[in-house]
């Protein structure tokens, strides 16, 4: 915003006709009569109010040719109409600032109109005092408070929710998911398996402490365990091949019988490797045979 200073106001008339001259307009006779000068002619006082006056900018009232006019960008003020739109201190021979919508402001209201508003209280943010700017609004930092429990933020850390803003304590514990194996919040990250959210690194092999993200793992009775943990401490073994029964690699389908269990690509006969899966078997000690095998026995 840029300030101006005007040099005072103007009169236009002028002293007694000593000659005798005639009013431009009325072509009265104007020797012995106070007149005015427009473009070079002579007119009466009279004339110059009614057809040449300019208009106040404030009072919209003709500036008769008796008063004191101040101009500014081609705009007339009565010496007393120019003072300030917002305070209404006169502002002859004082500064002031000229809006775009004509209206004349003091420097100091002039500072405040052109300042931004502070998004919490309305009123205006002066030069140099502390604020805070966040997506193309500005708040006093006094104003710029978490919605929840109402304390300053001031230079924390923050979380938008909407048009709000709550500090990073009172976002975990009103929007925040909890951990189901610490049960502390999740402020950020994290995995979910089967419906429930876990820290990523609370999410690990329930043996070696491995993290499980991004990674092969299995579930035995709500414990999570890497491959390799799995296979050493969890899995049966195959009475076939005593390999781990895992569900991961070659088959996942498995026989049970008894106490005992088979990779289904196991479980055939021990004589003639006949597949026994789904079909009628005979069990001698740890071995498997096929009907009409276990006839030669």
């Amino acid at each position: 915003m840029t300030f101006h200073r005007h040099s005072g106001p103007h009169s236009y008339l002028s002293s007694t006709m000593t000659e005798r001259f005639n009013c431009f307009y009325c072509r009265d006779n104007l020797q012995g009569k106070k007149y005015v000068k427009k473009d070079d002619k002579p007119v009466c006082v009279r004339c110059f109010d009614k057809l040449c006056a300019n208009t106040c900018a404030e009072c919209r009232k003709p500036i008769g040719a008796d008063a004191k006019e101040l101009t500014h960008k081609n705009r007339h003020w009565h010496e007393g109409c120019f003072r300030c739109a917002k305070c209404y201190k006169p502002l002859v021979n004082e500064s002031f600032a000229a809006k775009d919508d004509g209206k004349i402001m003091c420097g100091k209201c002039g500072d405040r109109d052109g300042s931004p508003r502070c998004q919490g209280c309305y009123k205006v943010i002066t030069p140099g005092s502390k604020n805070v700017e966040y997506k193309h609004k500005v708040w006093h930092e006094e104003c710029f408070i978490c919605f929840e429990c109402k304390q300053p933020i001031r230079s924390q850390s923050f979380l938008a929710k909407g048009d709000d803003m709550y500090c990073t304590t009172c976002h975990e514990k009103k929007f925040a998911k909890n951990c189901v194996r610490c049960k502390e919040a999740i402020s950020s990250g994290g995995i979910t398996y089967q419906d429930q959210p876990w820290h990523s690194e609370c999410f690990v092999c329930n043996t070696c402490k491995k993290p499980l993200a991004g990674a092969r793992f299995t579930a035995h009775e709500d414990q999570f365990y890497c491959v390799n943990c799995y296979k050493a401490d969890v899995a049966k073994k195959c009475s076939g091949c005593q390999n781990p029964i895992t569900g991961f690699g070659r088959g996942t389908n498995v026989v049970n019988y008894e106490d005992k269990t088979w990779h289904e690509y196991c479980f055939n006969c021990k004589k003639c490797s006949l597949s026994m899966a789904h079909k009628r078997f005979v069990i001698n000690g740890n071995d498997i045979y096929c009907p009409d095998c276990a006839k030669k026995l």
